[in-house]
């Protein structure tokens, strides 16, 4: 983490269909106001066919045919701020279980513009169907069907490993987004999660596989959360055995930049 105030990895934009209109331009005018030396922008990439429904699949990412509006918005602001700041053209991919194969198929096709990226989970699925876990409504719809709270996070952690562990060929992204997300409802939900069992074979498989983690400090803007993603225990392995953390702000405004600073 000893680097994340001069890098931000995880910046949306105003392609975001839940973020705001704030113009690239006024990202990268912050990051340099707040002494950033590099950004990257890490638009949601289009999700999956049928994870959900197409309303709801539209709230969460880019649609296929804004993605080549995207990458060429980010490389001409590359071009205006070029010696200035450095610009990554990314994006924040997610792993949604049993979709591998389609979603290898479309990092394949954009892969040669991608220039980082994180590998993100927000959906689980349980018995067939997928749950946003970040959307109250799924959270608490998934806590009813298994009437437990700890076997939420067991299957979010689990999903977790599975993206580690997941073959998404040559241009799967190698930092681990936001990894303690389904903690986003802990004041509401409370609970002391420590699986160390499964922590550590988090933690051995992000080893073995040279990832990095996303510190995400976004909860801490989160009413039901504050805290950063990851905490807690999965942190302090991750802080144990010195693995690379990329500070994120998850910006979906201008504003929000700033608490990386924090």
């Amino acid at each position: 983490m000893k680097n994340r105030m001069k890098r931000d990895g995880h910046i949306h934009t105003p392609f975001c269909p839940h973020g705001t209109k704030d113009t690239l331009e006024a990202y990268a005018n912050e990051a340099i106001r707040l002494g950033r030396e590099e950004i990257t922008f890490t638009e949601h990439f289009p999700l999956p066919n049928k994870v959900t429904t197409k309303t709801f699949a539209r709230e969460c990412s880019l649609l296929h045919e804004e993605v080549p509006l995207y990458l060429e918005a980010i490389t001409d602001l590359k071009r205006k701020f070029e010696g200035k700041l450095k610009i990554n053209k990314g994006f924040e991919v997610d792993y949604v279980e049993s979709f591998e194969d389609e979603i290898t198929k479309y990092l394949n096709q954009y892969g040669e513009e991608i220039e980082d990226a994180i590998l993100s989970v927000h959906f689980v699925r349980y018995e067939g169907k997928y749950y946003a876990i970040d959307y109250l409504p799924d959270f608490e719809a998934l806590l009813n069907r298994l009437d437990n709270l700890e076997a939420v996070y067991d299957l979010y952690f689990r999903t977790i490993l599975k993206s580690i562990e997941s073959d998404l060929g040559p241009f799967k992204p190698k930092r681990i987004g936001h990894p303690s997300l389904i903690r986003i409802f802990n004041r509401k939900y409370p609970i002391k999660y420590d699986d160390k069992g499964l922590f550590d074979e988090i933690v051995s498989k992000i080893i073995e596989g040279g990832y990095e983690i996303d510190f995400n400090v976004a909860g801490l803007r989160k009413v039901d959360c504050k805290e950063t993603y990851p905490s807690g225990r999965l942190l302090e392995l991750i802080m144990q055995y010195n693995i690379k953390c990329v500070g994120g702000s998850d910006s979906h405004e201008v504003a929000q930049m700033a608490l990386l600073s924090k």
